[in-house]
């Protein structure tokens, strides 16, 4: 679920990405008003007197259940958006982390909560969003990934 803000506010966020040789971990989201399925890294809110990696951290421990390490900052993108029929702005801080629980490294579809509703995430190549077979979200991250390839 992507969270709808107010009309005219601007939402910090902080998201992470998870690597598994050429796979990252992403939630899998839907778009009713578009028909669209999309794809964005896990993360959330930052809350008032958070720093971004707290932001991180917390999230994926609410959303996994899993405690994150050796996470590092990689940029801000600025994500204006459409999700159901309502104009969302969104600055992103982008880090990457490793997940504490080696067990979901492992799994192909890892179940969680995010806001007390079921979330999916899955780990896809990133071959799939390559070749438009859906949606990677915020805008200009699947370009910084494939610089930042390990």
């Amino acid at each position: 679920m992507v969270t709808i803000m107010k009309e005219g506010e601007v939402r910090p966020v902080a998201i992470c990405v998870f690597r598994k040789d050429d796979l990252i971990l992403v939630g899998e989201y839907s778009d009713a008003v578009k028909g669209e399925v999309f794809y964005r890294p896990l993360g959330g809110t930052i809350e008032f007197g958070e720093y971004g990696h707290e932001t991180v951290a917390r999230e994926i421990g609410e959303e996994l259940g899993s405690e994150v390490n050796n996470l590092r900052y990689i940029c801000a993108l600025e994500n204006i958006f459409t999700y159901e029929g309502k104009r969302g702005h969104e600055i992103v801080l982008v880090y990457e982390g490793e997940l504490v629980d080696k067990t979901m490294y492992v799994r192909t579809i890892i179940e969680g909560l995010e806001d007390k509703v079921p979330l999916k995430a899955l780990w896809k190549p990133l071959s799939f969003f390559q070749d438009r077979c859906a949606p990677l979200y915020p805008e200009g991250l699947l370009e910084l990934l494939m610089k930042t390839r390990t």
